[in-house]
């Protein structure tokens, strides 16, 4: 994709996702992320509505997480989850892939699930977390094919608390997997500007990062965190 470093911002999720973040460490993570103009904060569902509240007047988004971090909810919870977390004023849903069912090979309950939760989201963003590190190529494969079916408009790569974070080369073959114009989303140990460069450049359409103050040159706070 043609890419402006200008435009770094915009791609980024400012994330903080620590079970044990107080609400100061949430309101803080807004006023940076409203500074810097960040696309959205990401936190988990108890903080969705005082997010929502310190970002009302701004142009950042509020993205709330979905069946996290492990994906082995129910897929009946999850789609109460969204419903509610969109009630209380999430914008975007980044839910994780039930990854056992997809090992299963039964693919039929995991479109099942992603399309519950798309339906849920009633047009809103939703982004898929595939948690990568679990996976093999050709899940990979599979997972991405069901969430582009799914109605979905981003794969994403990890939780941040899996094994292990996005790679180059995971993102790559997201891409390759759904093509030009689906949302690839690279996520898990993305901390410095060259690193969330080499995403994009393998073609990463947005960064899940919480160090996001530093890789676009700012201040870093202290709020980089379990992601």
């Amino acid at each position: 994709m043609s890419f402006n470093a200008a435009d770094l911002p915009r791609l980024i999720d400012h994330t903080l996702l620590k079970p044990d973040a107080t609400a100061a460490a949430i309101e803080r993570l807004c006023a940076e992320a409203i500074r810097h103009r960040f696309h959205s904060v990401c936190v988990n569902g108890s903080r969705v509505a005082l997010a929502a509240a310190r970002l009302a007047d701004s142009e950042v988004a509020v993205a709330a997480v979905v069946g996290f971090p492990l994906g082995a909810t129910d897929g009946d919870a999850k789609r109460y989850e969204t419903e509610v977390l969109i009630d209380l004023g999430a914008q975007e849903i980044d839910m994780v892939l039930n990854i056992g069912r997809l090992k299963d090979g039964d693919d039929r309950a995991v479109l099942r699930e992603l399309r519950d939760v798309v339906e849920a989201a009633d047009g809103l963003v939703v982004k898929v977390i595939l948690e990568t590190a679990l996976l093999t190529d050709d899940e990979k494969r599979r997972a991405c094919s069901l969430v582009v079916e799914s109605g979905a408009r981003f794969v994403k790569t990890s939780t941040g608390f899996g094994p292990a974070g996005a790679t180059v080369g995971d993102v790559r073959l997201l891409r390759e997997c759904v093509g030009p114009s689906f949302g690839v989303k690279a996520s898990g140990g993305i901390r410095d500007r060259a690193t969330a460069l080499a995403m994009i450049a393998a073609g990463a359409t947005r960064l899940g990062t919480s160090a996001g103050v530093a890789i676009v040159g700012g201040e870093d706070t202290g709020t980089v965190a379990g992601y």
